[in-house]
């Protein structure tokens, strides 16, 4: 189903990396998903852009007049958030040198509808969507890696997480968030015991929450071909202003909670998909201990309508590290992922109403929206094959379309 000239209330913007296992070196593109839950309507538009890789995330400006594209290939990108036809693209290499290819500019924070900070290389950087050519170096992150960030609830403080670095003597293993003072221009690390990627902010308060993001390295070495940590997991409250943890929730590494993607928030749960787990965690905030999980762990059916997507994932895996010298990894990562051999829900985002939670699920190619508070599926769509967007994949090959970071547009008004 392809869009119409009916207005839709809610548009769920994806990023796309293609239908690999590591989504740090496949395509990049975008799908653009409108909905309507009056009649639970939908249509939708994909496209995948030549010359750039690694797509990763996405973000539009308050206006709803640019969308930001980030990607691991060392771009800077915009979209139109309507016919998804390309506004502008600069390399980020002019600015900044890159010590690894995984090193993106994957994230932004709109400081308004013109501007917004990015990272590239070891310093944060300001843009205007004017003139991409021209970034004002604004000081040294302190991060190896600066992945998410999102600004507190007063915009006085950017908070960012970090991934674990694979350049040799660039510390690894992250174990660190940061936060930028907007009026001092000073970042601050957050020494953490886990390594977390994502992160979203508190909707009132100047206090956010980090969700741990556990691998290991191929090889005892290399951070480029991770592997999923068969581990506890964490999720971190954190004061800004205090620069301090306030509290944590830990789980078991028997409850499914890894490879977070999308983190979201309502007024009484902290909400993340887990890639690698199949599942979407709901932690109670009033006593940061109870959770609930949405399970979307494929049945015997489900993979074997999936055959293709799983063979791609096993030869995927075994080309990050051979089976005699990473079966530590290999079980590992069969023991995260409940022995499905396919990735999971990469994005998800609450609506401001906090009435549906849109979600996204990479590996088996599908978008759910669920009611929220209650958890009922509302509805399932199953997306088309890649093949149909991007010719020169085979067709035999794996169909999916890569579904990964997510932001949720509603009425022209933004809700992260």
């Amino acid at each position: 189903m392809t869009t119409t000239s009916k207005t839709y209330p809610y548009a769920f913007h994806i990023a796309l990396d293609g239908n690999g296992i590591n989504g740090l070196e496949g395509m990049a593109g975008v799908c653009n998903f409108y909905f309507d839950p009056s009649d639970n309507s939908y249509a939708y538009k994909v496209k995948y852009y030549n010359g750039m890789a690694g797509g990763h995330a996405v973000s539009i400006n308050p206006s709803g007049e640019y969308g930001y594209l980030g990607t691991a290939g060392q771009h800077l990108m915009l979209y139109d958030p309507h016919s998804l036809d390309q506004l502008d693209r600069v390399s980020t290499l002019g600015f900044e040198t890159n010590d690894t290819s995984i090193r993106g500019s994957t994230h932004v924070a709109w400081i308004n509808d013109q501007e917004f900070i990015v990272a590239i290389g070891d310093y944060f950087y300001l843009f205007n969507v004017k003139n991409l050519r021209k970034g004002i170096k604004l000081g040294p992150h302190l991060l190896p890696l600066p992945h998410s960030m999102k600004f507190t609830a007063s915009g006085r403080y950017l908070c960012y997480g970090s991934m674990d670095n694979p350049v040799f003597g660039r510390q690894g293993e992250a174990k660190v968030v940061g936060i930028w003072d907007m009026e001092t221009g000073e970042a601050t690390r957050i020494e953490l015991p886990a390594t977390c990627w994502h992160l979203i902010p508190h909707p009132s308060k100047d206090v956010f929450y980090a969700v741990s993001f556990r691998v290991l390295p191929q090889d005892h070495i290399d951070y480029h071909k991770w592997a999923m940590a068969f581990f506890k997991e964490y999720a971190f409250e954190i004061d800004a202003k205090e620069k301090r943890v306030l509290r944590h929730w830990a789980c078991g590494r028997e409850i499914p909670a890894h490879i977070n993607s999308d983190i979201t928030i309502s007024d009484k749960e902290l909400i993340f998909c887990n890639g690698g787990s199949h599942t979407i965690v709901l932690i109670d905030l009033e006593n940061f201990s109870d959770f609930r999980i949405i399970d979307e762990r494929p049945n015997v059916r489900e993979m074997l309508d999936h055959k293709r997507t799983m063979v791609n994932t096993v030869y995927d895996v075994l080309v990050r590290g051979g089976f005699f010298n990473s079966s530590q990894h290999l079980l590992g990562a069969l023991r995260v992922s409940r022995f499905r051999l396919m990735d999971s829900v990469h994005a998800c985002q609450l609506s401001k109403d906090q009435s549906l939670l849109f979600t996204a699920n990479r590996g088996l190619n599908h978008i759910t929206i669920y009611d929220y508070p209650s958890l009922e599926k509302r509805i399932r769509i199953p997306m088309p094959d890649i093949q149909e967007f991007v010719p020169l994949v085979g067709k035999m090959a794996d169909p999916r379309l890569g579904f990964h970071h997510s932001y949720l547009v509603q009425n022209n008004l933004q809700n992260h």
